[in-house]
């Protein structure tokens, strides 16, 4: 096999312009959530309301998931992608101007309404534009805000809550979406004219209420009561029931329904969304813990508990420099399998944290840590796009995207009712690091879960990168499904 010099530039330059806007996003997410208790304290609310920064945020996004596929083929990849970021432009200096609890809530509604079109779009258009091509290598350029989201957020957003205002978390969103949109306007290619693209109604009347009701219960698990509190397992209970109901319309249907989850037929994509998926409860579960660990059992404010964290940042942004140049040479299964275990293993001395566990022995573990996690979504991401389509990869984007965020809503779920289950039991510090004793150990096993599952990935590398235009058996011609879809 000839080795590729690497991705053409056309497609660099639409890679590193929409990773602009990204960056926005995952910045926001991150910064926010160390933010609750100081917006709470200014904006004179329970902890309980201003929670709704967070969850209506996330019911937005579940909105909004959904519809890419459809807008995008009705606008166009450039159009939407303007729009939705000047749309989270809008929502970010909206959300600097709040008065009060409710208009913030609000406004971080916008925020969800733009996020949730910005993340599955940005692989969608990147990926289209390799056209199959060095999705190894793209994958681990695209990652990059994931991998810099948990070390720049927490650390920005203390820093913001101690010596400035609130509102300057949302402030730091303007330059990244003001570049974004400049870059965007120059570099991304010039859509066709727009086109009339059916709306699957019946499925739009599924799926969304189903995935805001799911992500809402879900939410609501971290709260006092956990799973046997009405708010989580009811609305958590309805989305599902819905969410099925849309798979079974959806399959028949395929490229005509809202979402294609017939793709889930390719084993490639599927495979790597089930590890997506579990992915979810090592990088958003652990998340959850690892603050409150710092806060709660070693008692070090926000800003110290963000820099904490560094080290697990690192480690993921180090794991992308070492995979760029293997990524494409070795088969996904063993740099899935090995990156999951890393992590399972770097996750157990956590499990055996106490309040005077030495601190330099935990940011080294965080290190190794940041290592497994950021390997593991490399080789993901880009073995569910191989062999797909050209016009079959938004589907795959959206479906990959979703399964990603339920998992981690579902991790976080599970890992918090874990957590108050057993410090309900807790008397002391001692009882508390106990209870995250527990917990820790909970997130070693959904870790171990994923290695189990990496043996469904390939082992070998393919021997030459798929035809981003090939068609798989069974389906009509590509030509032929892009018309149906308009």
């Amino acid at each position: 096999m000839v080795e590729n010099s690497g991705p053409p530039p056309e497609v660099k330059r639409i890679t590193w312009t929409v990773l602009v806007g990204g960056m926005a996003v995952l910045f926001d997410s991150t910064i926010v959530a160390v933010g609750i208790h100081t917006l709470a304290t200014d904006l004179d609310v329970s902890l309980a309301t201003i929670q709704w920064v967070s969850t209506a945020y996330l019911l937005a996004l579940g909105v909004a998931v959904p519809l890419v596929g459809w807008a995008q083929r009705a606008l166009g990849s450039k159009r939407l992608w303007m729009a939705a970021l000047a749309l989270f432009l809008l929502g970010s200096v909206l959300c600097s101007l709040a008065w009060d609890a409710t208009s913030l809530i609000a406004f971080r509604a916008v925020q969800g309404l733009a996020g949730g079109m910005l993340m599955p779009l940005m692989t969608t258009m990147v990926m289209q534009a390799a056209r199959g091509q060095n999705l190894g290598k793209l994958a681990v350029t695209i990652g990059l805000p994931v991998a810099l989201g948990p070390i720049v957020g927490p650390v920005l957003g203390g820093l913001i809550l101690q010596y400035l205002h609130w509102s300057w978390m949302f402030w730091v969103n303007v330059p990244f979406c003001v570049a974004g949109l400049i870059l965007a306007w120059r570099v991304l290619p010039r859509d066709p004219a727009p086109t009339r693209a059916r709306l699957d109604v019946v499925g739009l009347a599924l799926l969304t209420p189903g995935l805001v009701s799911l992500l809402y219960g879900l939410s609501n698990v971290s709260h006092d009561g956990g799973l046997a509190r009405a708010d989580a397992w009811a609305p958590a209970g309805a989305g599902v029931a819905l969410v099925a109901a849309f798979c079974l319309w959806a399959v028949p249907r395929g490229h005509r329904a809202l979402v294609d989850v017939a793709l889930l037929r390719h084993r490639p994509l599927w495979t790597s969304s089930a590890l997506m998926f579990l992915s979810g409860f090592g990088l958003f579960g652990a998340m959850f813990l690892l603050p409150l660990y710092f806060q709660t059992v070693r008692g070090h404010d926000v800003l110290q508990a963000g820099l904490l964290l560094i080290p697990q940042g690192v480690g993921a942004l180090l794991s992308r420099v070492a995979l760029g140049k293997v990524v494409e040479r070795v088969g996904p299964r063993w740099i899935t399998l090995t990156a999951f275990l890393v992590t399972a293993v770097a996750t157990v001395p956590f499990a055996f944290a106490g309040a005077m566990t030495n601190q330099w022995w935990l940011m080294g573990v965080l290190l190794v840590r940041g290592l497994g996690l950021g390997s593991a979504l490399i080789p993901l991401m880009a073995h569910a796009f191989t062999g797909l389509a050209h016009d079959d990869v938004p589907d795959a984007s959206i479906v990959s995207r979703l399964l990603q965020q339920l998992g981690g809503s579902f991790g976080t779920a599970v890992l918090a009712t874990v957590l108050a289950g057993q410090a309900a039991h807790a008397h002391d510090l001692v009882g508390a690091a106990h209870a995250f004793d527990h917990a820790f150990w909970w997130a070693v096993a959904f870790t171990l879960v994923a290695v189990a599952l990496s043996f469904l990935l390939p082992g070998q590398p393919p021997g030459r990168a798929p035809r981003a235009e090939q068609d798989r058996p069974g389906q009509p011609a590509r030509t032929e499904r892009a018309v149906a879809r308009a």
